[in-house]
């Protein structure tokens, strides 16, 4: 019976697992891509582990029964892959006795692990993985950090009522044009924003789904110069993206709002200068925005911090940020439990209610966070700045938006 006890099943061994907490010192596992095509934003994402580990430590650490315990991170290089990653988290759940852990980068990873935590019963603060799918499984042991992938643009729409009020208007007055690649980030995009046209009661007149990597977007385009939308919101790669962007500047459309995905990544400022001007952009959180906690203070403190200890950053990426976050959530849960009873913890990360530099977290039943909205980012003359949601902007939307020297 002993020897069966401790053969390898299904990859895993079945050794006795070592204690949760050794000493003074609680240890959250990860699965990270340090190589392979997600090693840009691993590195971002362990960067913000380590930074919030190392600030709580030096802050007085984790006070549970008394006691007061240093946090630490087991880390393994899952190379951006699906088979490796569930494996390094079974590993650490079944051989090194890890009962906390933290998400891998990006939905894909994240997905896959979730069946290996949920499997064992182990909770897992994951702070990468947006897409909605990842929350409809039924999961209890499962939290996520950030915005779901269906919020992205759902803030536009907000802003285009909030807009539509300040002018005299009814939101229900509010005519939208949509345009969205047919992928699947773009289309849990477009569910978001259709519920919330829907809940305004704005009038959608255009809705066009265009197939992955099409060579034209002129078609699309055309239509829209036609029927002049209010806003105009777009869910599509970079390469998408960047065509249309180009087509609004060649085809001089202009549109009180432009709303659209992976400005960043298009590289939209660098190029097309001006033309991108008024622009508005999704981002999961920014250092201008006036959140803040007791722990980093301001989120343009957390910037500074970030820069500071990681001097090879010129702007801190928002998957630093909210992998600092899903630290702070398990320093929160761990002390308001006051135990290292896995369901006490997991009840008491049901219940999260705080405030961070990096928003507001609260869980749904289905794990996803229901606190923090996506933030618009406007491009200003060059500048990406946080216009929305109104509480926390560090700057007022430029509205309408025109076309340069149009």
């Amino acid at each position: 019976m002993l020897a069966v006890a401790t053969v390898v099943i299904g990859g895993v061994s079945m050794k006795p697992a070592r204690g949760k907490v050794t000493g003074d010192t609680i240890t959250l596992g990860a699965a990270i891509s340090l190589t392979g095509k997600y090693r840009t934003n691993g590195a971002h994402t362990l960067n913000g582990y380590n930074l919030a580990v190392k600030v709580i430590n030096a802050a007085g650490g984790v006070r549970v029964g008394g006691k007061t315990y240093r946090l630490a991170i087991d880390h393994h290089d899952d190379k951006s892959t699906e088979a490796l990653s569930i494996h390094l988290v079974g590993r650490m759940i079944k051989r090194d006795g890890i009962k906390f852990m933290l998400g891998p980068y990006g939905s894909r990873l994240t997905k896959a692990v979730a069946t290996v935590t949920e499997k064992y019963k182990i909770p897992m603060v994951e702070a990468e993985g947006p897409s909605r799918a990842i929350f409809g499984q039924g999961y209890k042991y499962l939290f996520a950090v950030l915005s779901t992938s269906e919020q992205y643009l759902a803030s536009a729409i907000a802003l285009a009522a909030e807009i539509a009020e300040k002018n005299g208007k009814k939101p229900g007055d509010v005519k939208v044009a949509m345009v969205f690649e047919d992928d699947p980030f773009s289309l849990d995009v477009r569910a978001g924003v259709v519920d919330d046209i829907k809940k305004h009661g704005m009038r959608i007149v255009i809705d066009d789904k265009l197939p992955r990597d099409l060579p034209d977007m002129s078609v699309a385009l055309t239509k829209v110069r036609a029927v002049k939308p209010d806003l105009l919101v777009v869910a599509a790669q970079s390469k998408g993206v960047a065509m249309l962007t180009r087509l609004l500047k060649e085809l001089k459309i202009a549109l009180p709002m432009i709303a659209m995905t992976h400005c960043e990544v298009a590289r939209l400022v660098a190029r097309f200068g001006k033309a991108s001007n008024g622009f508005l952009c999704p981002t999961q959180w920014a250092a201008t925005l006036t959140y803040k906690d007791a722990l980093f203070g301001t989120a343009a403190q957390y910037s500074a911090l970030f820069k500071k200890t990681y001097d090879d950053y010129e702007d801190v990426p928002y998957q630093a940020a909210q992998a600092s976050a899903a630290v702070m959530v398990w320093k929160d849960a761990l002390e308001r439990a006051n135990s290292f009873d896995i369901e006490k913890i997991r009840q008491a990360l049901a219940h999260t209610n705080m405030k961070t530099f990096y928003g507001n977290i609260k869980f749904s039943p289905a794990g996803n966070n229901i606190a923090k909205p996506m933030v618009l980012r406007q491009i200003q003359n060059g500048k990406l700045n946080a216009v929305a949601p109104s509480k926390w902007a560090s700057h007022l939307l430029e509205w309408p938006r025109k076309v340069p020297g149009g």
